[in-house]
């Protein structure tokens, strides 16, 4: 009875240690900084967890050799801050310009011990609320229904302190090595250990495992002291300008790809490496050989026991031994500190190494469980930026909106404008907005018809996978039609064997905006929101399901879409045939004119003239206008002859000359009806 008093009392005291806040956050690397500024600025209970003493902590270590391949653009000829941050890979999202990237490096390719120090800034200025030296070591579930999301989330870190929360953000990234076992797979070394010095290379012959950046980075660090370097990968090399997305080979590193091809020595091999094995001889050296010939035979005999590739091929292209094996395959998900009861679960194929979610970045297995940053880059690997700081700071964005809108019934931000300024409100976004140009084909800006389309309503950067959820996710309606503001590159354009720099690959004229190939502007028009069926069964390599119509703005060499023959008239007269309506703006003598010999007068007659509105006349402005041909010149009217104006007439020609005074359309008609 007495043990059982004493059990009782530690469960009690247990649960009574719990520290609760609405908002968790396992990670204050840039997407857990990123998340921890906007709970911050909108007043939330939060609190961000991190293992080391530092923000960041994933940058002090690597990239091994300290370059950075995000760039850091400090000048673009514009002063647009927001257009600026399109050639900004580097920066978070704040109200403070002081912690901008460019004001701690000019660099184009920055080390990344001033991204550690930008991170230490970043949470130090703005005073989030994060708690160093805590490892987050087991996560689970608590069944309540008077929680938000039906559950807490206990966390347990290693003092084996508790914590109770909501809301559970996961931001740690991606740092648990990947592994290849093999037979003799423990002669490698890890890219997380192996030597930076390239003096410890001098003379040597190295294999690297791995075909991304981090293997060309350590290729590239060693490349003018080995004998030669060999490079093995299951896939072909991938080009980052061939395929348009950022995690492939990026030029900085593919010094390796010049001494292949120019016959110096190193070269590329395709292979899976499961397949591969390793034997050490006597002398040291590392000989390849497939795993099949290892089976039923007796290793610990000695090389000399083993059968080589090379003895039944002469010509095997790895006959030469190696010196040193590095292993460069990049990393995966921690899932070990998540209980089962959340239903973390890996992706799958490609996908494998980070956990399985929604489009809205939310866990398939747990409601209220969000993964941000790098982990959360299945929603879009190898289509768009979001595994790298330039696109996850507007996913994080995207989230918080979300949860501020489920939790808190703040409507997702938006802007409401009268029909006639459509056309220049989609010609401002698409010219300067980062969001939607470095979260191509993923983020989007809706806009959402009012009633007879009088009026719009503008959301910017809205996760287009759960368009089907808009009026749940953001709290507006949409029962008039929308039109999805989205940037792609062309269909066929992007790929690993693709050329790009091919003749005649871009495209000039308006009427073959279709066939862009350059990431451009498209616009879709719906009426009315797509279901989740519609969703689910978009064509291939198609952001959205089939529009009711649809309109390419034509690319443009410098990213600058205002022109106005080429862009600018295309795009008006798209939304007019699908709004049926007419979105020019005209002078008032025109709208007068419309009043007698239309039904249904222009919106901007609508909300200008008819509404007294819009601007004055003046004597300049009636010259100019007379000079283009836009009005009569009524100074040259000739009221000579036998018939002398009234004063009526006079009075009219008086109004409509005057600068000052303006006239109310029923005047007119009441003018003219005595006339």
């Amino acid at each position: 009875l007495g043990l059982a008093l004493y059990a009782g009392g530690l469960c009690a005291a247990g649960s009574a240690s719990f520290l609760y806040h609405d908002y968790c956050v396992i990670g204050a690397g840039p997407s857990g900084l990123q998340a921890a500024y906007f709970l911050q600025q909108a007043g939330r209970d939060y609190v961000v967890f991190e293992r080391s003493h530092a923000p960041g902590s994933f940058f002090a270590l690597y990239p091994r050799h300290r370059k950075l391949i995000s760039i850091n653009k400090r000048y673009t000829g514009k002063s647009n801050s927001e257009f600026n941050l399109r050639h900004d890979w580097n920066s978070l999202l704040s109200h403070n310009r002081r912690l901008l990237f460019q004001r701690y490096s000019r660099d184009f390719f920055p080390d990344a011990d001033t991204m550690v120090r930008y991170l230490e800034d970043f949470a130090s200025q703005l005073e989030l609320r994060v708690q160093y030296n805590t490892a987050i070591v087991h996560v689970t579930l608590e069944r309540d229904g008077q929680a938000w999301n039906g559950h807490y989330f206990l966390l347990t870190d290693q003092d084996r302190q508790n914590y109770k929360c909501s809301s559970l953000l996961v931001a740690t990234g991606m740092w648990v090595p990947n592994v290849v076992n093999f037979p003799g797979s423990e002669y490698v070394e890890g890219y997380e250990t192996v030597s930076i010095n390239p003096e410890d290379f001098a003379g040597q012959t190295v294999l690297i495992l791995g075909r991304g950046n981090s293997a060309f980075e350590t290729a590239e660090n060693i490349l003018g002291v080995t004998n030669f370097i060999h490079m093995v990968s299951r896939s072909r090399v991938r080009l980052s300008w061939a395929t348009h997305y950022v995690g492939d080979l990026r030029a900085i590193n593919n010094g390796l790809l010049d001494t292949y091809q120019l016959k110096s020595l190193d070269g590329l091999l395709e292979g899976d490496l499961e397949d591969l094995a390793i034997v050490k001889d006597k002398k040291g050296k590392l000989h390849i050989t497939l795993r099949f010939y290892l089976e039923n035979r007796n290793t610990s005999a000695g090389i000399d026991s083993i059968t080589l590739p090379q003895d039944e091929l002469d010509n095997f292209a790895t006959r030469a031994p190696y010196d040193r094996v590095i292993r460069c395959l990049g990393w995966k998900f921690d899932f070990s500190i998540f209980n089962r009861s959340l239903g973390m679960m890996p992706g799958k194929g490609n996908k494998k190494k980070y956990p399985q979610i929604k489009p809205s970045y939310e866990s398939r297995g747990t409601r209220g469980l969000f993964v941000l940053g790098t982990a959360s880059h299945s929603v879009d690997f190898r289509k768009s930026a979001g595994g790298f700081i330039h696109g996850f700071r507007y996913t994080t964005r995207a989230v918080h909106r979300l949860l501020e809108n489920r939790h808190h019934g703040v409507p997702w931000p938006s802007t409401v404008h009268p029909i006639t300024q459509l056309t220049n409100s989609i010609i401002k976004r698409v010219n300067e907005a980062s969001g939607l140009y470095q979260m191509f084909s993923v983020l989007a800006d809706i806009v959402l018809l009012r009633e007879n389309a009088t009026a719009f309503e503008y959301l910017e950067e809205y996760p287009v996978g759960v368009l089907a959820e808009l009026e749940t996710q953001t709290g507006r309606k949409a029962p008039n039609g929308l039109f999805v503001i989205i940037m792609e590159y062309g269909r066929n354009f992007s790929g690993a064997d693709k050329d790009v720099f091919y003749y005649n690959r871009a495209v000039g004229e308006a009427q073959h905006a279709w066939q862009s190939n350059f990431l451009h502007p498209v616009i879709y028009y719906y009426k009315r929101l797509p279901t989740e069926g519609e969703m689910r069964l978009q064509p291939p390599d198609w952001p959205l399901p089939r529009p009711d119509a649809v309109h390419h703005i034509v690319e443009d060499f410098l990213t600058d879409w205002t022109a106005p023959n080429a862009h600018i008239l295309p795009l008006r007269r798209f939304l007019e045939n699908c709004l049926s309506t007419d979105l020019r703006n005209f002078f008032a003598e025109s709208c007068f004119l419309f009043a007698f010999t239309r039904q249904k007068l222009p919106p901007s007659c609508q909300l200008g003239y008819v509404g007294m509105q819009g601007l004055l006349g003046s004597q300049g402005l009636r010259r100019r206008a007379v000079e283009a041909g836009l009005l009569e010149d009524y100074t040259l009217t000739d009221f000579s002859g036998d018939r002398t104006p009234d004063s009526r007439a006079g009075s009219q020609d008086q109004l409509l000359r005057d600068e000052a005074i303006p006239v109310h359309p029923l005047q007119h008609l009441v003018n003219a009806k005595d006339e």
